[in-house]
């Protein structure tokens, strides 16, 4: 599988219901931690004081990136992406 960084934005529909802005979170995080656990989604960070999250996350390549896992956000219709393709650098020091 290829690596890739994303950067994901989310913006709430304005007049959308704080219970389903709730659902739709408690449900993003079951769903993170399922892709996390089938090495889909390997880091996320959110940068301090911003509303944005930055990860590495894996797939076959771009399209199924974005159909079967960027796809399967419940959060999917409210965010947008900025998709990166990642190579090793030769001079990564590797896994720690």
């Amino acid at each position: 599988m290829r690596e890739f960084l994303v950067e994901i934005t989310t913006t709430v529909p304005e007049g959308t219901a704080q219970e389903e802005v709730d659902r739709r979170r408690a449900a993003e995080a079951v769903r993170a931690r399922e892709l996390a656990a089938t090495g889909r989604l390997v880091r996320l960070w959110r940068p301090v004081g911003e509303l944005r999250s930055i990860g590495v996350w894996r797939a076959a390549d771009e399209e199924e990136l974005h159909e079967k896992v960027l796809g399967t956000l419940p959060l999917h219709p409210w965010m947008t992406f900025t998709v990166t393709p990642l190579q090793p650098h030769p001079n990564d020091p590797g896994p720690r």
